[in-house]
Order: structure tokens, then sequence, then C-alpha cells
């Protein structure tokens, strides 16, 4: 019976986190869709501040300078150079970007708390340096910032194709993922912003600790915590040339994975519905992910000791083949049919979690930036 109880248990709830909670906020989304609608982007303020964190980026700087300027809105490009050892501030400020020169490398958490405060601009957006914007991004970001109840707006990073099995699994997710964030800002607020495109009023930012790593959803979570609402703009596009690859997503998940948990302990009282709205969301979209390993060991496990009933000795092995099939598509990248790649991507992401977990409890300063060096110089 205990047996029985922990497999369907596990089922449940792996279900409600991977399939189950986008069905449900996408019913929720679409029926408050017409209700919260966000206004169309109109009225611009006189001046955007855009904020780049760079770190050794002489070879693009520039041209992402030029990306951004391209936008028909007054802007004043930031680039908060992260200890660069190469020409990052001469070639940034050459583009024609002000530059916060923080001579000590101290992440880009750190970076943000103290660059923020010390602007003018009402709205500020924020991105990175490798991906590009149409001349419509910025626009449709900073337009919804015109009511007052928005304190945040994220746009929608596009991917390049996936190349191998893996990434094909990943991009699913990704997917999957974007249509979570659009049916949960429909609904109320998603839960995050993409940190390579989104916009902020300046006066609800909050400084964070500097060695948060999951800046991208800790100031907008911040933000609604204040009582506004965290918009999803899918017309707001940013375009990343590099594909959803397994080597270089690992580093990547394996820093957003470690930043989930310490999310979690970091800001406990956000798990409170009466303290946070959002909480359900939260613990839906982010926090239940975070069992997924352990959720997928108590089902085997389980089997394991009912395999003496059919039913279950069937699950069992099933889980088996899916499991081959997921290790043929880590083992084989070319082979890109889904029959490999949605489980191969589902293993992955799982693998990131236990690596995620260990990196942040395990690894040097629990998955921390470096500790904040001295104040800046900003070029005039």
């Amino acid at each position: 019976m205990v047996c029985q109880t922990l497999f369907w248990t596990s089922v449940g709830l792996l279900a409600y986190t991977f399939l189950g909670y986008q069905l449900l906020i996408g019913v929720l989304g679409h029926l408050g869709h017409s209700r919260r609608r966000p206004p169309a982007p109109s009225s611009t303020p006189d001046c955007v501040a855009v904020v780049i964190v760079a770190h050794n980026e002489e070879a693009r700087i520039g041209e992402r300078i030029a990306n951004l300027l391209a936008t028909p809105l007054p802007l004043d490009v930031i680039v908060c150079s992260d200890g660069s050892t190469d020409a990052t501030v001469s070639e940034a400020r050459l583009a024609g970007a002000r530059v916060f020169d923080f001579s000590v490398r101290r992440g880009k958490a750190a970076c943000l708390s103290e660059a923020i405060p010390a602007l003018n601009a009402p709205i500020i957006v924020l991105t990175d340096c490798r991906q590009r914007f149409t001349p419509n991004t910025i626009p449709r970001l900073v337009g919804h910032l015109a009511d007052p109840a928005i304190g945040a707006v994220s746009g929608i990073l596009r991917i390049g194709d996936a190349r191998t099995s893996t990434g094909g699994g990943v991009d699913i997710y990704w997917k999957m993922e974007t249509a979570i964030r659009q049916s949960e800002s429909d609904f109320d607020s998603c839960i995050g912003c993409t940190g390579a495109v989104y916009a902020i009023r300046r006066s609800l930012f909050r400084q964070i600790p500097a060695d948060t790593i999951l800046d991208d959803v800790v100031i907008p979570m911040l933000i609604a915590m204040s009582g506004h609402r965290i918009i999803y703009d899918s017309q707001a596009e940013a375009f990343d040339p590099q594909p959803l690859d397994p080597r270089a997503e690992t580093s990547r998940k394996t820093r957003t994975l470690a930043g989930n948990f310490q999310m979690l302990l970091r800001y406990p009282a956000w798990l409170l519905p009466w303290k946070n709205r959002l909480a359900w969301q939260l613990t839906s979209h982010k926090y239940l992910r975070l069992a997924g390993p352990g959720l997928l060991a108590c089902i085997f496990a389980s089997s394991l000791c009912l395999v003496r009933l059919p039913f279950y000795r069937y699950c069992l092995g099933l889980q088996c083949l899916l499991y081959l099939l997921a290790a043929t598509g880590l083992a084989v990248p070319s082979l890109r049919l889904r029959l490999f790649s949605v489980p191969a991507g589902f293993l992955f992401l799982n693998l990131m979690t236990l690596r995620g977990f260990f990196h942040f409890f395990f690894g040097p300063k629990g998955g921390a930036w470096e500790r904040a060096a001295p104040a800046a110089q900003v070029s005039p």
C-alpha cells in the first residue's frame, strides 16, 4: 500500500509539474485574457536606458550597441564592464555608450545593483551582448509601461534551431516554457523575465544580493511583490544565433537551476499565498521542477517494489524503454527524431537539476558570484 501511494503520488506530481500546470494556466490565461489584456503600446518616455553587463566582449560590443541605437527612440546605452581585461571599455565608448568600468569582476547582480540606481531614465531595458533586437523590440517593451499597474515587461528570446537530438528535446521544452509565460501573463503575471530582453520601471528596482544567480527572476518578483504586474510580450523579440546545444546548455541550465535552489531558500515568504499572490504560480512553475529527479527515482523504486503485480511490471518496462531512448538520444546527437529527442531532452533537464543541486549546495560559494569590488568609475 505504501509503495502504491508513493508511485501514484509521484506520478501525479510529475504529470502536474511538466504537463498539468501548463494546461491549467493555459485555461486560466485564456479566461483572463480579455479582462487583463495589456494596453496596446503607444506612449513612450523621453529617454530609455539600456543596460548591458559585459565581460571581455570587445569583439561584439560595438556591433551590439549599434544594433540598439537603431531603435527609433532616444536611448542611453550603459555598458557595465565586469572586470574586463580586453578592450571592451574602449570599444563601448567608441560606439557611443556610457561605461561603468568595474576593475574587478563582480558578477551581474552586483553590477546592476550599483548601476541602475545611478541612472535617471524612468525605464530600464536589460539585455545581454550576444542577442540582437529588432527596431520594434524596445518600443514594444516600454510602451506597455504606460499602464501604471505594470511594473516589468518581458520579451521573447528566439533561439537558433537545435542541431542535436538532445537539443531538439530542449527546444521543445523552451517552446513550452514560452507558452507558460504567455498564459501566466494573461492570467496575472509571468514568473520572472527573459534576461536577454526585458524592461522595468527604475522606481521599482530594489538592490539584490551580490551573489544572486537568477537576477532576471528575483528582480521581477520583487516588483511583483510591490503589487505590480509582470507581463510577457511575444512581439518584443531578441534573436540569439547560438542554438540549443547540450554542451552550451549544460553550464547555463546548471546555473539556472542552482539559482532556483538559492531563491527557494532565500525568499521563503514567497511561498505564502497571503504574502505573495503569485505563490501558486511560482511553486508550480519553478520549485516543483526541482523535485523532478526525486519523483523519477520514487516512481522507478516503487515500480521495482511492486514488480510482482502485472500493471507495475509493465510500468517498470515502459520506464526502462524511455530511459533507453533517452540515453540513446544523449549518446547519439545525430538522432533528431522526436522518439529520441523528447525523452533525451527531458532526461537532460532533470540531470541538470541534479547538477544544479550539487553546484549550489556543494560547489564553490554555492554557485554565488564573486564578492563585490569597490565602486565603478563612470565615463561621461
